[in-house]
């Protein structure tokens, strides 16, 4: 049999089989997908980036709308898509009520939806959705809190959060301070709203340090954050003169900064990544490869240690990068053939 022959005849047989590449399910369609992102922190444009990415990858174009932090953007954008017609919707809010909002509408629509870093709490809401794709926050806090009674006993905590109305700091403060009390080997003894801003939080590091407050151990909510107060602490010479910063994410200059000796720890959670796996789930409901509908996916996080911080398949890159194909096939096979 000719090459030719046989790759044709193999091509009738999956047909026949229904094993079908999800961009030959459309027949020639584009799918054009919406994603309202909540605002112009490093982390969304990262996880907006991944989800381009993949659908970039599929054949699909995506529209992308930032609700600025504001409520009534976010719903304006909500509608603003489901008026336009696309074929499936993300939606990654920095509050509960935006989340419920989208499922409800979006339902009436007969639209599929994600909801990308709810905790999976809008699986709580009585309307169908497609996915949660969400870290696992609540492990997050019980981490940070274990490293620092292993590694710091008796040392006391200081934190500066990302905007305390988004649901993934408020789950990770769920589990992080009880786990601090209960463990016993570290005190909280100040909290301050970083917004997710390097400034607000670099600010608030300098007020703490100026307040006069005890802490020997600053965990400051993500990278971004985290890299502008070290910068305050080492000015101010007391980095690591006393005080060590844990964070969270994995950023770039966040492994940098590990690497500088200025970030003592960190725990791998790659947005980007995140954004591909949430279009894999809304593109993989849109074409009928999977139909099952409420699920939630839990991204795996690991702490960045010296001996893994070159480990990309730990230590999950921000920015595209085809390591993101392996993970996927590693943590999440049901989306194989999807680009």
């Amino acid at each position: 049999m000719s090459r030719k022959l046989l790759i044709v005849a193999l091509a009738a047989l999956m047909v026949l089989g229904g094993i079908v590449p999800a961009t030959a399910q459309s027949s020639g369609k584009q799918y054009v997908y919406g994603y309202v992102t909540p605002g112009p922190d490093t982390w969304y444009k990262k996880d907006v980036d991944g989800f381009v990415y993949a659908a970039g990858l599929a054949g699909a174009k995506v529209i992308v709308l930032n609700s600025n932090y504001n409520p009534e953007t976010e719903i304006a954008n909500i509608d603003s898509l489901i008026n336009q017609g696309v074929d499936g919707m993300c939606v990654f809010t920095f509050n509960q009520n935006g989340a419920n909002i989208a499922a409800q509408k979006c339902a009436a629509a007969k639209i599929p939806l994600v909801v990308t870093d709810n905790v999976g709490l809008v699986l709580k809401s009585g309307y169908d959705v497609v996915a949660a794709i969400d870290f696992d926050w609540v492990g997050m806090g019980k981490d940070v809190a274990e490293y620092a009674a292993k590694q710091f006993p008796g040392q006391d905590i200081a934190v500066i959060t990302g905007l305390s109305e988004h649901v993934p700091v408020q789950m990770f403060m769920s589990s992080f301070k009880p786990t601090v009390e209960k463990l016993g080997k570290n005190k909280i003894v100040a909290i301050r709203d970083g917004k997710y801003d390097p400034t607000v939080a670099a600010n608030a590091a300098q007020d703490l340090v100026q307040s006069g407050t005890k802490f020997s151990l600053l965990f400051v909510f993500n990278d971004e954050m985290g890299a502008a107060v070290v910068r305050v602490l080492k000015a101010a010479g007391v980095l690591n003169n006393p005080i060590k910063v844990l964070t969270t994410n994995g950023a770039p200059y966040g492994i940098d900064s590990i690497k500088q000796g200025g970030i003592s720890y960190s725990i791998s959670t790659s947005p980007g990544w995140e954004g591909m796996v949430s279009f894999l789930a809304l593109h993989a409901n849109k074409t009928g490869k999977i139909k099952t509908l409420n699920q939630q996916l839990l991204l795996p996080n690991t702490a960045i240690t010296p001996s893994n911080i070159d480990d990309k398949m730990q230590v999950v890159p921000w920015d595209i990068d085809p390591v993101w194909k392996n993970l996927t096939a590693k943590y999440f096979p049901q989306f194989n053939g999807m680009y």
